[in-house]
């Protein structure tokens, strides 16, 4: 089992900037992700990254304003998020898999969420 704890969501205006970090622990894994989903819409995926890796990738929707980033040591995975627009709003949840790193696809271990809202 891989448990995992996100941590940093909250309040912000448009404009605004949020760092979310996620606390990995138990079971090895080499792909983590970042979803969001909003109220009355579906689960989305936002970013992923390749453990031990270089390898990230992102939904359209927030290419140029989120980075992934990794502490392997730490055993943490961050999503700095830049810009933010009251779009942005949702549950934003981590997320692990052993499996292809590159896809939305395949993610089999949840955190439990943390919110984040983008006032205009």
């Amino acid at each position: 089992q891989v448990q995992l704890a996100e941590s940093g969501g909250g309040s912000v205006q448009a404009g605004g900037s949020l760092r979310l970090s996620c606390a990995a622990s138990g079971y090895t894994y080499n792909c983590m992700g970042w979803f969001r989903q909003a109220a009355g819409k579906e689960r989305e995926g936002v970013a992923g990254i390749y453990i031990g890796g270089h390898m990230t990738y992102y939904a359209d929707s927030v290419k140029g304003r989120f980075t992934i980033s990794q502490d392997n040591a730490k055993r943490m995975v961050y999503l700095q998020m830049n810009s933010l627009k009251p779009e942005d709003t949702a549950m934003y949840y981590c997320a692990a898999k052993r499996a292809y790193c590159g896809s939305f696809e395949g993610f089999n271990y949840w955190g439990q969420g943390t919110q984040v809202t983008v006032s205009s």
